[in-house]
């Protein structure tokens, strides 16, 4: 029996049910619904991986993840069940990588020439709302509630400084950095920005702003110019935007729907079931249930900071990469016969350079076996993150994504001075020369401020010259775009830090190319999967994949940990500074 066959089968059976079956037809089982309408919404936030265990899955069971919403639109672009595709874009906590990535799925489901409408109440209440209309920019047509606002703000970046504060408390920061553009040094060392500090924040937002008024004047025919002047005047009531040509019509939510319906025939919407992009199935062909064996292009995640260990997850400090489960991971996406090519998505700020060089140690392993390593950059991958994507065959970055900050700091906070004045007094006892080096009691001394600032220019000599190794391009090249300065992935695409320019779909496409595969004929899987039964039983050995430690905060030195109650990387020294978009 066909597919199709199937399919039939299970409509037969639910409709000779003697009770409602409404909700068994709702169940994610492909050709059980008929036509349907899209609907993508943007209020719920949006994963960039899938849950990394029960617990995770619970806790972030309505939140949709970038993969699913991706595939279910590539997918749905050539479904002859979907109709159209409505997008809610009122989204408070989407990320600007995020949306970028959205736009571009959207684009591709649109050349099907299926229509798209996007709505919101209002893009941004007394906030941006750029991200979110970055999103519905790529829609056919937009429409704005008649209170709502375009908060298409500019693009801004905070810089906080604590010198001043620490000094009147008696705290003294003891930090060295390579080089002057590591400005999360600065957090501690200056009481106002430094001009290579300045000089960086400002590129990074030109950049930014750039990118979105040329994606918003494309998509809506207008001139750079003109929403850079909307830019300047917003936020803007719902008419001005109108009036601007910004958004197309003005209405509330059930007239959306009700065009949207229209516009595929089915004013009442008896012919179409409305259905979340990520709840959406594709019908098997018969084809694809005979051919279990396709190639499989392997996803595995980073995401978070990067330390040694094993990988966690908490509420508190979220995500974390651990280079025992990252190597793991890789080791046995190797051992996979069916896995042709990886993607390494990244989204991480950095952090333990021993753990980053363990990665990159693995993805070369990885390499030397033949297969491609394609690194998909998110919202940010610098400093160790970008460590661990400079040794893959090819870098694949969004223009808005942080990147870059090839460079390394490190230190100490003195606190007894500011204890004192509170009263509490410690002791230092120890044996050997160096065993106080790192304790916030005293500071450093000239030969202990000596042996740092030497380990130092050794970790940053051996970054920048893997760096132009991995990259194949001359130290000398190299350099000069290192020295700790943080790019957008446009900056860093114009300096040869990165390949291409794209989003998670776009890296999948580049590892089929390098495989020698047609995106259509390989399957995406992400790697490790591991069952329910696996993540709760021990594991066997340091290969297996289903072991994750504890937040590695905890784990870790109690120096790491005083020295995170200040706000400094507490995971290593190739950490970038606190930005976000």
């Amino acid at each position: 029996m066909g597919s199709v066959g199937v399919v039939s089968t299970l409509r037969d059976f639910l409709d000779r049910l003697p009770f409602d079956t409404t909700p068994l037809r709702k169940l994610p089982v492909p050709g059980l619904a008929g036509d349907c309408l899209l609907e993508l919404d943007l209020t719920r936030g949006l994963m960039d991986s899938a849950p990394a265990s029960p617990i995770e899955a619970v806790r972030e069971r309505h939140t949709p993840d970038l993969v699913s919403v991706l595939e279910a639109l590539r997918i749905a672009a050539t479904d002859a069940r979907v109709r159209a595709l409505v997008v809610h874009a009122y989204a408070p906590t989407l990320s600007l990588a995020h949306a970028d990535e959205l736009r571009r799925g959207i684009d591709e489901f649109a050349r099907s020439a299926k229509p798209t409408l996007a709505w919101a109440e209002s893009f941004g209440e007394l906030v941006s709302g750029t991200a979110g209309y970055l999103v519905a920019a790529a829609c056919d047509e937009i429409m704005l509630q008649p209170s709502g606002d375009l908060g298409l703000f500019g693009t801004a970046l905070e810089a906080v400084f604590l010198r001043e504060a620490l000094d009147k408390i008696d705290v003294l920061p003891q930090i060295s950095r390579r080089h002057e553009y590591k400005s999360a040094a600065e957090t501690f060392l200056e009481s106002q920005i430094s001009a290579p500090h300045e000089e960086m924040l400002r590129s990074i937002t030109e950049s930014v702003v750039g990118h979105i008024c040329d994606c918003v004047a494309d998509a809506r025919n207008l001139q750079p110019s003109e929403v850079r002047a909307a830019m300047d005047e917003a936020p803007l009531s719902a008419q001005r935007a109108l009036e601007l040509g910004l958004v197309d019509r003005l209405g509330y939510r059930d007239e959306a729907y009700a065009a949207i319906r229209e516009h595929i025939g089915d004013a009442d919407g008896s012919r179409t079931e409305l259905r979340f992009v990520e709840r959406f199935s594709a019908l098997p062909s018969i084809d694809s249930v005979r051919n279990r064996r396709r190639p499989v292009v392997a996803l595995v995640h980073a995401q978070g900071a990067i330390h040694l260990g094993r990988s966690g997850a908490s509420p508190l400090s979220g995500h974390t990469v651990g280079s025992d489960s990252l190597g793991a991971a890789l080791r046995a996406v190797a051992q996979e016969s069916r896995v042709k090519a990886v993607v390494l998505r990244i989204d991480s700020p950095g952090g333990s350079y021993t753990a980053s060089d363990a990665i990159r140690r693995e993805i070369l392993a990885l390499r030397e076996l033949g297969l491609p390593i394609v690194a998909s950059m998110g919202s940010v991958a610098a400093s160790g993150g970008y460590f661990i994507a400079m040794p893959c065959t090819e870098i694949v970055a969004g223009p808005a994504t942080l990147t870059g900050s090839i460079g390394v700091f490190g230190g100490k906070t003195v606190l007894q001075g500011g204890l004192d004045r509170l009263g509490i007094h410690r002791a230092l006892v120890g044996t050997g020369e160096r065993a106080g080096m790192f304790s916030s009691v005293r500071p450093f001394t000239q030969e202990e401020q000596a042996k740092l600032d030497a380990w130092l220019d050794e970790v940053y000599a051996d970054f920048t010259a893997k760096a132009a190794g991995d990259r194949g391009r001359p130290l000398t090249e190299l350099e000069p775009h290192a020295r700790g300065r943080v790019w957008t992935g446009a900056e860093a695409a114009e300096r040869g830090l990165v390949d291409h320019l794209g989003g998670l779909s776009h890296a999948i496409e580049r590892a089929c190319a390098l495989a020698g595969l047609e995106r259509a004929e390989a399957e995406t899987v992400v790697m490790p999967k591991q069952n329910i039964l696996e993540r709760f039983t021990p594991a066997d050995n340091s290969d297996a994949t289903n072991i994750r430690g504890g937040s590695p905060l905890f784990a870790e030195s109690a120096g790491l940990a005083r020295r995170a109650l200040l706000r400094l990387a507490p995971t290593g020294v190739l950490t970038m500074p606190n930005l976000h978009l």
